[in-house]
């Protein structure tokens, strides 16, 4: 192939992506059209008086409808149902933009996002003009901050744009790999840097008493203590000079902190005992778990106030395997309904927990069958709380803790109080349930059959019964490839 052909094809090649991006585009645009119109019929139906949790029932309907028939959901939809509205209604020349082809959708969201506190209409047509003269020879990226730019010239203040910035505040965790999660918090900015700044305060401290008593040992621990001291020091430029917002005050003898031992105790997570060779990020990392679940920042204060145990129990699910605690199996436990943890933190959390519950699952399927426990409890709440683990509406993860137990079959319709009656489901959906058309039953191996308002149907089967698949000899595998 000659250089020519070559250029030819990689020229194809561009074009034909191109060509791809420009429908993808207009895919989007057409998504948002229909997402709207159904909006609209939900509005048309929405003549139910108060309460007002029974008065948004046919958008949650729809949302529900929506969400069960593309696999997402229902909340996910609801926010896509109202982003529809926005881009079609008060982004007319974006949404054209995107319908020809000239922008991405990842463009429509950035303008979208910088506009929308514009509330003067023309004032927002004349923002959309300039802003997409930007977005059509620019990645996201880069139009990110010339949007941001572009609309700060319109007469909207900064304080309003802080007050409508400042309703979006949250707090979430994203699950990841080998046992780990990540903690997310929007915060006003003041606030944010503020926290960060106070654990960066009380982590530096923390290295310095180490340094001071030379805990780790040797030539090796003043190399680790020195470098994570200079990485503090490299870090406070971000963060202000300490003491910037104030000094703490409730340290209390920071002697402790050098010290090994179960006087001293150690953060919620380090050993007693071992030596500390922890960096400046490990440090802050603890300092952080450590006033969030004790209210402390020391550790020898934070493990005489609080143990572990009681800092986070009855808020986790684990289940572990019976062998693995006794030290015959090697199988992961797991943090129910997120991710695996290691054996050694599962069988720590239990030997403090108030009581175990011993799951009886099926040899085969795997399907829980019962759950017993020694000290006196509501076995059928157990055994239904093990079984759904999350609401058991399609898609949604709200975990049982924040579920209401609900009769598949109501109790005035004589509808038996029995595990195969029974199912765990969040505020939204147990409304949703009585108060539409939604409708649902259940069969004895626990799979509670959705019929959508339309007459669709979704099977939704326990969590458990997804875990185990059967292998050829009939015993229990891995997972099923679901």
């Amino acid at each position: 192939m000659t250089a020519d052909e070559a250029s030819a094809v990689v020229d194809a090649v561009v074009d034909e992506l191109v060509e791809i991006q420009r429908g993808m585009s207009a895919l989007h645009a057409r998504r948002a059209v229909v997402l709207a119109r159904a909006v609209e019929l939900t509005r048309a139906q929405d003549d139910v008086p108060e309460p007002s949790e029974v008065r948004d029932i046919p958008l949650r309907s729809m949302a529900a409808q929506i969400g069960a028939a593309l696999r997402i959901p229902d909340r996910t939809v609801e926010r896509d149902l109202s982003d529809a509205i926005v881009l079609t209604g008060r982004f007319p020349a974006t949404h054209a933009a995107l319908t020809a082809g000239a922008i991405s959708h990842a463009h429509a969201k950035v303008i979208v996002a910088a506009g929308l506190p514009i509330e003067d209409g023309d004032a927002r047509a004349v923002f959309e003009v300039a802003v997409l003269e930007v977005a059509r020879r620019e990645t996201p990226g880069r139009l990110k901050p010339a949007a941001r730019v572009l609309a700060a010239r319109h007469p909207v203040s900064l304080a309003e744009r802080h007050a409508a910035a400042a309703t979006r505040r949250s707090v979430w965790v994203r699950d990841l790999e080998d046992g780990m999660a990540e903690l997310i918090a929007t915060l006003p900015a003041h606030l944010a840097h503020g926290i960060r700044d106070r654990v960066d305060q009380y982590a530096r401290r923390v290295i310095d008493t180490r340094r001071a008593g030379d805990t780790t040992g040797g030539v090796a621990g003043d190399a680790r203590n020195a470098a994570a001291s200079e990485r503090a020091d490299d870090s406070a430029g971000e963060l202000g000079e300490p003491g910037e917002l104030g000094e703490p005050g409730d340290l209390g003898d920071l002697g402790e902190l050098g010290e090994a031992g179960p006087a001293a105790g150690g953060t919620l997570f380090q050993e007693p005992a071992v030596r500390d060779g922890r960096g400046i990020d490990e440090v802050r990392a603890d300092v952080f778990a450590d006033l969030l679940l004790t209210g402390h920042a020391t550790p020898g204060v934070s493990n005489a106030s609080t143990p572990e145990a009681e800092a986070i129990v009855a808020h986790v699910q684990v289940t572990i395997p019976a062998l693995a605690v006794l030290g015959a199996d090697t199988t992961p436990a797991e943090l129910t309904g997120h991710a695996p943890i290691d054996t050694a933190t599962a069988v720590r959390l239990a030997a403090t927990a108030p009581g175990w519950d011993r799951v009886l699952t099926h040899p085969v399927t795997g399907a829980v069958l019962a759950v017993d426990r020694y000290r006196p409890s509501d076995q059928l709440k157990r055994t239904l709380r093990v079984r759904d683990e999350h609401c058991r509406f399609p898609g949604c993860r709200i975990p049982v803790r924040r579920c209401d137990i609900d009769h598949t079959t109501a109790r005035e319709h004589d509808g038996p109080t029995e595990v195969t009656n029974l199912a765990h489901l969040c505020r939204r959906h147990h409304t949703l349930k009585h108060h539409s058309a939604w409708r649902v039953r259940q069969t004895p191996d626990g799979v509670l059959h959705w019929t959508s308002p339309t007459g669709r149907r979704y099977p939704d089967r326990p969590a458990r019964a997804l875990v185990f698949a059967p292998d050829d000899d009939g015993g229990r595998t891995a997972a099923a490839p679901f």
